[in-house]
C-alpha cells in the first residue's frame, strides 16, 4: 500500500506514523501544493492532507481513502469523488483548545494584554494610579456561555468550572443534559439571546453549516455587554464580521480573542484576516488558527491516521468516516 502525505503539520511526526503503519507501507511525503503530488497520486492508495481537488481527483485512480489531519473537511472537493472513496478525519485538538480558552478568559478578562501595552510605555495602568480603570473581576462565579457543547465545549467546561466559574450552553440540538454536565442551564438556539445577556465570557465552538452563519449579530453582541469578552474558536463567519468590528470598536462588548477568521492566507502564510481593520484594535487577541496547534494535538492524530490506514488494509470498519460507505461509519 502507498501512502501519500502532504500535510506540514505532520512532519514533525514523521517517524511516530511510518513506525505505526502496517508493513510493506510505503510513504511519500510532499509539501501541500507542491505539483509533485500529482506524479505519486496515481500510485497512492491514501492520501493525507486537508485539501483535495477535482484536478486530484482526476488522478488519483487507485485512491480509496483520503484522511484530513484535523475535523474539518470543506477543502475536499466531495463531488469530484468516486462513490467508493472513504474521507475520514481526527480531532485530539480539544485539550489544546480548552487551555487557549482558559488562557485567554483570563488574560481578557483581567485587561493583561491592556496593562502589557501601557507598561511598555511607562505607564502604570492600573486602578492604583487610574481611578478610571475598574478592578478586573476573577472567573470565580463568572458566568460562561457556550454557543455549541461538544468535545471542545465539555474539555474547557472541565478546565473554566475548576476556577469557580458557571456556564450555561446553546446547541443546534437543544439535547444537553445540563444537570449531567453542571450547567446552570442548556437550551436550543433560539435561547441565543438569552445567553448572551446572561454570560460574562461567551465561546462560539459551534460548527458552520448554512443555518449558522452569522448567528452572532449585533443584537447579540449588544446583549452581551461593555463588560462581556467573546472568544471565537469555531469559525468566523459565526459571528458578523462588520458588527463584530463594530461592537469591539466603540466598547459595545470589553474585548475579544479570535482565532478563526474571515479570509485565509496564501501558500505563504501571507495575508490579512480580515477586511477591517482589527488590528487598530487594542481590545482584541488575534491569533493565526493555532488554538489546536501543539505537538500533543498532531501526535494523536498521526496515530489515529496510522490506525485508520490499518483498518483500511484489513478491510475493517474506519474510525470518523465523514464521507463513504455507510457500512463504515462508526462515529
Amino acid at each position: 500500500m502507498h501512502v501519500l502525505v502532504a500535510d506540514a503539520h505532520l512532519v514533525p511526526h514523521r517517524a511516530h506514523l511510518e513506525a505505526a503503519l502496517p508493513a510493506g507501507t510505503t510513504v511519500s511525503w510532499h509539501d501541500p501544493g507542491d505539483r509533485s503530488v500529482f506524479d505519486h497520486l496515481p500510485d497512492a492508495e491514501v492520501y493525507v492532507g486537508s485539501r483535495f481537488t477535482a484536478d486530484m481527483a482526476a488522478v488519483a485512480d487507485r485512491l480509496r481513502l483520503i484522511h484530513v489531519n484535523g475535523a474539518g473537511t470543506d477543502k475536499i472537493d466531495f463531488g469530484h469523488l468516486r462513490p467508493d472513496i472513504l474521507v475520514a478525519n481526527t480531532f485530539h485538538h480539544e485539550q489544546s483548545i480548552a487551555e487557549y480558552i482558559a488562557g485567554t478568559a483570563v488574560l481578557l478578562r483581567r485587561g493583561l494584554p491592556a496593562q502589557d501595552r501601557a507598561l511598555r510605555e511607562g505607564r502604570w495602568a492600573t486602578p492604583g494610579y487610574d481611578r478610571r480603570i475598574p478592578q478586573p473581576r476573577t472567573l470565580q462565579g463568572a458566568r460562561v456561555g457556550y454557543i455549541g457543547f461538544g468535545h471542545i465545549g465539555r474539555t474547557s467546561w472541565k478546565l473554566l468550572r475548576a476556577f469557580g466559574a458557571e456556564a450555561v450552553a446553546v446547541t443546534g440540538s437543544g439535547r444537553v443534559d445540563a444537570a449531567a454536565e453542571g450547567l446552570r442551564w442548556a437550551g436550543a438556539s433560539d435561547r441565543l439571546t438569552a445567553l448572551m445577556t446572561e454570560s460574562d465570557v461567551v465561546v462560539v465552538c459551534a460548527p458552520l453549516t448554512e443555518r449558522t452563519v452569522g448567528m452572532i449579530g449585533a443584537d447579540e453582541l449588544r446583549a452581551l455587554g461593555p463588560a462581556g469578552v467573546l472568544i471565537n474558536v469555531g469559525r468566523g463567519p459565526l459571528v458578523v464580521e462588520s458588527a463584530l468590528y463594530e461592537a469591539l470598536s466603540t466598547g459595545a462588548i470589553a474585548a475579544a480573542a479570535l482565532d478563526v477568521w474571515y479570509h485565509y492566507p496564501d501558500a505563504a502564510g501571507e495575508g490579512r484576516p480580515s477586511e477591517l481593520p482589527f488590528q487598530t484594535l487594542p481590545n482584541v487577541l488575534m491569533t493565526p488558527h493555532v488554538s489546536g496547534v501543539t505537538a500533543d494535538t498532531f501526535a494523536g492524530r498521526a496515530g489515529d491516521i496510522a490506525a485508520n490506514i490499518g483498518r483500511l488494509q484489513r478491510d475493517e470498519p474506519l474510525h470518523n468516516v465523514v464521507h463513504g460507505q455507510a457500512g463504515h461509519q462508526l462515529s
